[in-house]
């Protein structure tokens, strides 16, 4: 097999420009690539208002502004108790300074790690850093809202925007094709409208199940507010394979703080590992994963890639990206090999080998009867 260096040369470099145009234009890319999710979830719903008699752009308008009242309704809901947990934050923080100290005077008698600090010098001087550092906590916590707010409105008009040139964006990229596979692009279009559509559907349901369980899971241990803590694990389970962790986390050190027994943590530990198990193994397959039809892998290699490139928002959407690259290279016989690298081909790999096995033994009997 003859390498042309050339072409290896020109892949690599594509690559590398690829990645700094990522990480270069992020505050641009993803909102986009929010927006575009987004608008084919919101399509089904936009068409509806459409066929109603309602004109394109005041059916984008208010398909995006009955999801807000959704959003808006649920987050309403959380309120009063987001509000009594942050009433309780100063208490938190006591405790947490508190077991700090403790365990670091713990290790000072007994490993000699720091000398000559007590218990009580410790937490003096444990709360006169929080109080020095609060100041840039608050500022970074400002430049990160005002971030997350300007990325949310750009979101919002990208969808908008997507929704009502949903038509003139296809067609446009339709005709960058020749006459004779025009066809075949619109389908592949299709398909790539079907695969997002399809993902984020699966999400929903994902975070509605799982939140429902962890809630009632929490009301039966015992934990305050079992829906907020409820709702918001699962939510941050969209993030694959941090989220899970992150969100019992939360849940396992409110109730450390809150409550004297420690087996309430102990219970909110097993029975998220449980629901976990449960949601790893059978309702994300089932809901999520037959619509990527994305390797583990492959899976883990965006995440990767994601993170490092756009962070949360990364670990987020290269999911669903990857499994849209795939569709696109399927179509394409010089990038199928990345489609079946990126695909599950271990059905297909069991039919082969199968295959494989019935024409040997057809042989070995041919042979033998001879």
């Amino acid at each position: 097999m003859n390498i042309s260096f050339q072409k290896t040369f020109f892949a690599i470099a594509t690559t590398f420009a690829l990645f700094a145009i990522f990480v270069v234009a992020r505050p641009i890319l993803i909102p986009i690539s929010f927006a575009l999710l987004i608008s084919f979830i919101l399509l089904p719903l936009a068409n509806r208002f459409e066929k109603w008699g309602i004109n394109r752009m005041a059916a984008a308008l208010f398909a995006i502004l009955a999801t807000i009242l959704l959003l808006s309704g649920g987050i309403y809901l959380f309120s009063t108790q987001i509000v009594s947990i942050a009433g309780e934050f100063s208490h938190f923080q006591e405790k947490i300074i508190n077991v700090f100290a403790e365990a670091t005077a713990w290790l000072n008698s007994n490993i000699g790690v720091v000398p000559d600090l007590g218990k009580d010098e410790l937490m003096d001087q444990l709360k006169s850093w929080l109080s020095k550092s609060s100041g840039s906590l608050v500022q970074q916590t400002f430049s990160g809202s005002a971030g997350f707010v300007a990325g949310l409105i750009a979101t919002i008009i990208f969808t908008f925007l997507f929704l009502i040139y949903r038509k003139g964006f296809k067609q446009a990229v339709i005709l960058y094709f020749p006459e004779e596979k025009r066809e075949r692009a619109f389908k592949m279009l299709k398909s790539i409208q079907m695969v997002g559509q399809k993902y984020l559907v699966g999400v929903i349901l994902i975070v509605i199940i799982i939140g429902l369980i962890n809630s009632f899971a929490l009301l039966i241990i015992g934990i305050d507010y079992p829906f907020l803590f409820g709702f918001l694990a699962a939510v941050l389970a969209i993030i694959p394979y941090v989220g899970t962790t992150l969100g019992s986390t939360i849940v396992v050190l409110y109730a450390f703080m809150s409550y004297d027994s420690l087996w309430i943590p102990i219970a909110v530990v097993i029975t998220f590992w449980i629901i976990q198990v449960v949601e790893s193994n059978f309702l994300s397959p089932k809901i999520v994963g037959g619509t990527l039809k994305v390797n583990a892998l492959a899976a883990i290699i965006s995440i990767i890639v994601g993170a490092t490139v756009w962070g949360i928002a990364g670990m987020i959407l290269f999911l669903p990206i990857t499994a849209m690259l795939k569709v696109v290279c399927q179509e394409y016989e010089e990038l199928k090999p990345i489609a079946l690298f990126i695909g599950e081909q271990n059905v297909k790999e069991k039919k082969l080998d199968t295959e494989i096995l019935d024409k040997l033994k057809g042989k070995i009997k041919k042979i033998a009867s001879k």
